[in-house]
Parts: C-alpha cells; sequence; structure tokens
C-alpha cells in the first residue's frame, strides 16, 4: 500500500457521500427504532457493534443513530437509563473494533486483494491505510467519527497487524468518546421542537460536524509543512 496518497479533502467528500446517500426510509435512524419497538436498544446495539466491525456495516447510520438513540431516551420511548445505554453501546462499539481487527488479521489479505471486488473495494483499505499512517495511533479515535473510515480501519489495523494492546486501547477510548458523546447530544437536544421536527437535517449536519476533527488535524498538518518548509 504504500506510495498511496489520497488528499484527505477526497476521503471526506467520500464519506460524506456515502452517509447522505443513506436516507432512504429502511437506513432512517427514526424508522429504525420505531420499527423495532421493545426491542429497539437491541437493534441499535447490534448495528453499532456491525458497523464498527463487520466490513459489510459500512452503509449503517452510526452517528445518526446514536443521537436519535439518545432523543428516544429522552423522551422515554427507549425505557432505559442514559448513563446504561451510553456504557452499552461503548462496549458494542469497542467488542466490533476487536471482531473487525480479527477480521482484518484472518481474512482480510485476500478478501481486499481481489481486483474484481464489488463491494469489498481496495480503494477504501488504501484510503484508510493512508489515513492510518498520517496521524497514527490517534487515528483509531479520530476515525470513529468519520463515517465508512471507522469501519474499514479496524480491518487495516489487522491486516497490518498493529500492535493489539494499542489497537484495542485507542478504540476503547474513541468507541468512548463517540458513543457517549453522539447519545447525550440527542438526549439533551431532541427535545428540542426544531430538532425533533427536522431530524433528518439533524442527520445531515451530524456527519458534516462529525469531521470537523479530520479538518482540524488537516489544517494542523498543513501548517506543519508550511513552517518546516518556510525554514
Amino acid at each position: 500500500m504504500a506510495g498511496v496518497t489520497p488528499e484527505l479533502p477526497a476521503l471526506i467528500d467520500a464519506a460524506n457521500t456515502s452517509s447522505l446517500a443513506l436516507l432512504p426510509a429502511w437506513l432512517d435512524p427514526e424508522n429504525i427504532i420505531k420499527s423495532l419497538g421493545p426491542f429497539a436498544l437491541i437493534g441499535v446495539c447490534l448495528i453499532i457493534f456491525a458497523e464498527c466491525g463487520l466490513l459489510i456495516g459500512f452503509f449503517l447510520p452510526g452517528d445518526s443513530l446514536l443521537f436519535v438513540t439518545g432523543l428516544f431516551v429522552a423522551i422515554d420511548a427507549i425505557p432505559t437509563n442514559i448513563a446504561l445505554v451510553c456504557a452499552i453501546l461503548a462496549v458494542c462499539a469497542f467488542v466490533g473494533n476487536v471482531v473487525g481487527y480479527w477480521i482484518g488479521r484472518k481474512v482480510g489479505p485476500a478478501m481486499f486483494n481481489k481486483p474484481d471486488a464489488k463491494l469489498f473495494k481496495r480503494q477504501h483499505v488504501d484510503k484508510t491505510h493512508e489515513f492510518f499512517e498520517r496521524y497514527g495511533a490517534r487515528a483509531i479515535i479520530l476515525a470513529r467519527f468519520v463515517p465508512i473510515v471507522r469501519t474499514f480501519i479496524t480491518a487495516v489495523a489487522g491486516v497490518g497487524r498493529m500492535d493489539q494492546r494499542k489497537f484495542f486501547a485507542y478504540s476503547a477510548i474513541g468507541g468512548l468518546l463517540w458513543t457517549v458523546s453522539m447519545t447525550l447530544l440527542g438526549f439533551f437536544l431532541g427535545n428540542i421542537p426544531w430538532i425533533k421536527e427536522n431530524l433528518e437535517a439533524m442527520a445531515i449536519l451530524i456527519v458534516l460536524v462529525s469531521v470537523v476533527p479530520i479538518i482540524v488535524e488537516y489544517v494542523r498538518e498543513r501548517r506543519k509543512k508550511a513552517r518546516k518548509a518556510a525554514a
């Protein structure tokens, strides 16, 4: 994968385009939770696990689903304590990463090296690998907030046989920050009337906001390179 140097904005655009395409009714977070009824929390846990660990989960609406879950807890549509919900979701995100790591380690190379693969495209791995190479270990935390990347970076870590302790430690931190921040955001802001009435717009906004940390890192890297060049 050496020599692959896509610009970070291209990666962000790809993530946003894919996420904004996830707006059909069957992937709408509100519809998902309502359709699951009393099993809503179990369903959300499975989806978060799949998006964080199973490669086929890259299309799932993780950010907006966490937000809407927090909203449903706030209005008692999901009758579970918010602290417990956050803890369970954080565990699911972490366990998903552990599974994704081992999938990448065991079957990743064979799966992604097929030139005619329609689903597990090599370009996803190449872009994610570049993201990881650029930001190192902290990429595991930052990747939690970028759709698609958060799914594939676990497999890439496994394919590259990244140190397990290091990967699992950063995965735990990233999973906790991601699930708790998004769920609490929905819990505390979800009862605002405008937000309740414009959940689809909020889902799009969350996707856009989710890449802010990556943009900040990108700007910092560009400034650092500019200073080195000037010196």
